[in-house]
Order: C-alpha cells, then sequence, then structure tokens
C-alpha cells in the first residue's frame, strides 16, 4: 500500500519553515508521496485573523512554488469543496473514501499534538491514521508521545530540524512595517 504524507495547513503565509519542512518530508522519510493540504478555515483559528492572502491565492501561490521547486509534492483544494466547518477527520475520511488504496499519514507540529484534545474527533484521528510529528521550540514532543501513544496507531517523532519561524512572526512583522521578504516563498 502506497504512503502519502498530509501536511494540513492555513499556510497564511506559506514560509520557509513550511517549505523546510516539506523538503523534509521528501528527502528524509520513506512517504511515497507528500501533499500539501490548504485549508481555507482553520476552525480552531479566528476568521478575523489577518489574512495574508485570500485562500484561493495562497492555493494558487504554493502550487507555484512547488512547481518552481521542483518538488514532487502535490497542492490539495479538497478542503475547498467540503462543508464546513472543516474539521481534519472529515477531510481524511473524504481522502480515504477517494483513495482506498492509500495510506495516509497526518503530519503536524507538536504544537499541535499539545492541542490534540482541541480537535474535532481526536481520539478517532490517533486510533485510524498514523501521525508524523516534527519538532516546535518549547514542546516535549517525547512526553505528549508518550501521553497518547497507547490510544494511537503510531506516532513516530520526525528528528527533523527545529523551524522557528511562524505564520504569527510574519504577518506581526508586516503589520509593523517590517521587511518579511526573507521568510516567504
Amino acid at each position: 500500500m502506497k504512503t502519502c504524507g498530509l501536511y494540513f495547513g492555513s499556510f497564511n503565509p506559506f514560509h520557509i519553515g513550511h517549505l523546510a519542512i516539506v523538503n523534509y518530508l521528501v528527502s528524509f522519510t520513506g512517504l511515497d508521496s507528500v501533499r500539501l493540504v490548504v485549508s481555507p478555515l482553520n476552525p480552531l483559528k479566528s476568521d478575523c485573523e489577518p489574512c495574508f492572502q485570500s485562500p484561493l491565492e495562497r492555493l494558487l501561490h504554493i502550487r507555484r512554488v512547488m512547481e518552481d521547486r521542483k518538488l514532487p509534492v502535490n497542492v490539495s483544494d479538497v478542503e475547498f469543496n467540503m462543508p464546513r466547518p472543516l474539521y481534519t477527520i472529515n477531510t481524511l475520511h473524504h481522502l480515504q473514501q477517494q483513495e482506498p488504496g492509500v495510506n495516509f499519514i497526518l503530519v503536524i507540529g507538536s504544537d499541535n499534538l499539545e492541542r490534540l484534545e482541541a480537535w474535532m474527533a481526536w481520539e478517532s484521528i490517533l486510533k485510524e491514521f498514523i501521525i508524523y510529528v516534527y519538532p516546535r521550540e518549547g514542546i516535549n514532543a517525547q512526553a505528549l508521545r508518550s501521553k497518547y501513544i497507547s490510544r494511537a496507531r503510531d506516532i513516530v517523532l520526525l528528528p527533523a530540524p527545529l523551524i522557528t519561524i511562524s505564520s504569527t512572526f510574519i504577518r506581526e512583522g508586516l503589520a509593523q512595517g517590517k521587511n518579511m521578504n526573507g521568510f516567504i516563498v
């Protein structure tokens, strides 16, 4: 069975940290494919959060970035056509129905693992899907893995480089009139 890593995000904006994680997934894991799932609206984030680009602009921009970099990554708009609110479990089940021969692996940062219990049907996600976790600053991923592993299909801590850049940092810098071009791809 083919494996596909699903890296969800609003990518508001898409930046060098996201690109580094994608590069890591493509180059250092045994995944057969990697798919960026661009979410037009994260139900755990405020819909009044400053928007760097519209969801469609982000989607098209990320597709151009992946094509320009010649990375073997699919950029998915699956959540653009799904009913709201957009819950990861619903998208995962939808993709399983559409592609029954694929073993989907959820890729998240340890910050998301720390907030997992706020997710809709988080226990089902743990039981049904392998989760790859990349490190985030200030989060003890090993302790979180230990907390959840007995209820999980599997949680794999990726030995990826620590990326400290965030979309929030970029949006705040832009709001302050800072030049953030070196961070945005």
